[in-house]
């Protein structure tokens, strides 16, 4: 059985962008409001957390290039890319 692999971005109760890795974006985004997600997002003033962007992708390698890429970005560059991303969602 193939699983899919996937980057997501949460927005943080704070105003911050958190990206991540998984292969079960539900369980994932309840580990996360749980406090039993990344350290970063353990952090009472983060939460709760919502996820607002999720991509598949076909290998863990491709999903966590995906994820790194997006953390190196500064703060506006990571809102261009999520606008960006929503628009082309709303167009297909």
């Amino acid at each position: 059985m193939a699983t899919d692999h996937y980057f997501y971005v949460l927005h943080c109760k704070d105003n911050t962008f958190y990206g991540g890795y998984t292969t079960d974006p539900k369980r994932r985004l309840k580990e996360h409001n749980n406090g039993t997600g990344a350290k970063y997002t353990r952090i009472l003033s983060r939460l709760p957390v919502k996820m607002i962007h999720i991509e598949k992708f076909a290998t863990r390698s491709e999903a966590t290039k995906a994820e790194y890429a997006f953390k190196k970005l500064p703060r506006q560059m990571k809102e261009n890319y999520l606008n960006k991303a929503k628009a082309n969602e709303a167009n297909n």
